[in-house]
């Protein structure tokens, strides 16, 4: 498909709420028609019940269409704590994958499984996931990855991508097109990667053409690293990284940016510089995770300009999440998590 079919879309946010419950200022931000979903963090965790009611209030206000997102990657990425399992980072399954694959491999469906089955019974859409970078010299990236080698990834990616859509959950491959090179953090810092094209080609964005060309990926989220040898923004922002995704490696699914906020997004502008950075880019969502932000932001836009507001909402409700397991019972309760849980804590002390 053309990238030129794409140049209608409009993007959308994911916004961050404020707390354990909504507040008067949340539901004001919810039903701005330029909402489209809401990722969560640790302020919005408190226990399996709490998180189940703040889920319920915001489907009330917004709908099962609406997207509800976390990063629960395991590691140094955990939002929700027990009773949600505490999996280790990716890293570990590509250590014991290098030991021994069988193994490796069936760690990482059970990771998968496991983490996607718990956010789906607790009616939440998406777990930003999997990692797809390398594991190459980054500070923030580190053990997130899979490992340093791209085949290696490539193989454990795959399997924990089959495995997320076993448990009914959509994946995002992130961050493309990679940010496992780059040793600052683009959360604090203006990040640049002054690499040729062709080593980023033939090393960082292989597990991402080899992901979309088998039909793993559902969602690619963009890093805010500047690739100064392809463009001065960062890919977040780059149309000609995006069209690179959309007419190169041919993904026809959903453009996701990391947080509007963050240090490495700031070079573009202000908020609404940065948001119509993104629109003019094609990026379907943007997420703004400060909901002071949010508050900054909506106010100065609107959706009445862009005539690809209905077409990008539909594209976005295709990454709906729809549980395998009972949403009526905690997970903890299911025969299949008890059998999950206990297979990989027994192969995790092997």
């Amino acid at each position: 498909m053309a990238y030129l079919s794409y140049n209608v879309a409009m993007t959308t946010l994911m916004i961050g709420i404020e707390g354990l419950t909504l507040t008067k200022q949340d539901k004001k931000l919810l039903q701005h028609p330029l909402v489209s979903g809401v990722i969560f963090f640790a302020r919005n965790y408190e226990n399996y019940q709490q998180l189940r009611h703040l889920t319920q209030q915001i489907r009330a206000i917004r709908g099962e269409n609406f997207l509800l997102a976390v990063d629960q990657e395991g590691g140094r990425v955990i939002r929700f704590r027990a009773p949600f399992s505490q999996l280790p980072a990716l890293g570990l399954l590509g250590n014991r994958h290098q030991s021994n694959q069988e193994q490796g491999l069936a760690l990482t469906h059970l990771h998968a499984w496991i983490m996607a089955a718990e956010l789906l019974n607790t009616d939440i859409d998406l777990s930003f996931s999997p990692v797809l970078d390398i594991n190459n010299g980054s500070d923030v990236i580190g053990d997130r990855a899979f490992s340093q080698n791209p085949h290696e990834v490539i193989e454990l990616a795959k399997m924990y991508s089959g495995s997320m859509h076993a448990a009914g959950m959509k994946t995002t491959a992130k961050h493309y097109p990679g940010h496992g090179t780059v040793k600052a953090d683009s959360h604090h810092h203006i990040t640049q990667d002054e690499r040729p094209q062709h080593m980023i080609e033939n090393l960082d964005l292989v597990p991402f053409r080899t992901l979309i060309t088998a039909n793993k990926v559902d969602a690619v989220m963009m890093s805010h690293v500047i690739y100064s040898d392809v463009d001065d923004q960062p890919a977040g922002f780059s149309k000609k990284w995006i069209k690179h995704l959309r007419e190169t490696v041919h993904f026809q699914g959903v453009i996701i940016s990391d947080d509007l906020a963050m240090t490495g997004a700031t070079g573009i502008g202000g908020l609404k510089q940065r948001y119509l950075a993104c629109r003019e880019a094609q990026v379907d969502l943007a997420l703004l995770c400060q909901p002071e932000l949010c508050a900054e932001l909506l106010p100065q836009i609107n959706h009445h300009d862009a005539p690809g507001y209905s077409q990008s909402l539909r594209r976005l409700h295709k990454l709906k999440g729809h549980s395998t397991l009972n949403k009526e019972r905690p997970f903890w309760e299911q025969q299949r998590w008890q059998q999950a849980t206990k297979a990989f804590k027994a192969l995790k002390e092997l």
